[in-house]
């Protein structure tokens, strides 16, 4: 499976310019987004990390905005290893399940970078799993008596670099 002339995979039903926002949005340290410079600064400089291969500030933006969708394989797997995250999911090679796995973990990575968030998830550890089942009931009544959805929304901010 590949990614089409449109950048869309035929697996995931995402364009690779979504994916790519996804990634950006989400895929960061905590409070220091990565621009299209910081990230084409680390992956042209890092020869032997990402296989010598070069990229601009721009390319990456005509990535992220879609005017450009076919870039090279070497360069989808320089991207996947910056993001840390399998190549397949940038290469358009995963099944539709094994993308929304990825791209769920990167939800759940997102989320750990909120200090609330990390302090429940940390303070249930060592609880028994009937405990553990009692607090996510507790926090899905908490979401449903204020309207909010049973999941959480996907964490990301403003996409546009």
């Amino acid at each position: 499976m590949g990614v089409g002339g449109d950048g869309r995979s035929e697996g995931t039903g995402s364009t690779l310019a979504e994916r790519l926002n996804h990634l950006f949005a989400n895929m960061h340290p905590p409070g220091a987004p990565y621009t299209n410079a910081s990230v084409a600064d680390e992956i042209s400089a890092g020869d032997e990390e990402y296989g010598g291969v070069k990229v601009t500030e721009q390319y990456l933006s005509m990535l992220r905005n879609g005017r450009r969708t076919n870039p090279s394989p070497e360069l989808l797997r320089a991207l996947a290893k910056f993001f840390a995250v399998p190549g397949g999911y940038l290469l358009g090679d995963l099944s539709q399940p094994q993308a929304e796995r990825v791209e769920e973990e990167v939800r759940f990575l997102a989320a750990m970078r909120d200090q609330r968030v990390r302090a429940i998830a940390l303070r249930s550890v060592g609880l028994p799993p009937e405990v553990q089942d009692s607090l996510t009931t507790i926090i899905s009544q908490f979401r449903q008596q204020m309207n909010l959805p049973v999941d959480p929304p996907e964490p990301g901010g403003d996409r546009s670099e």
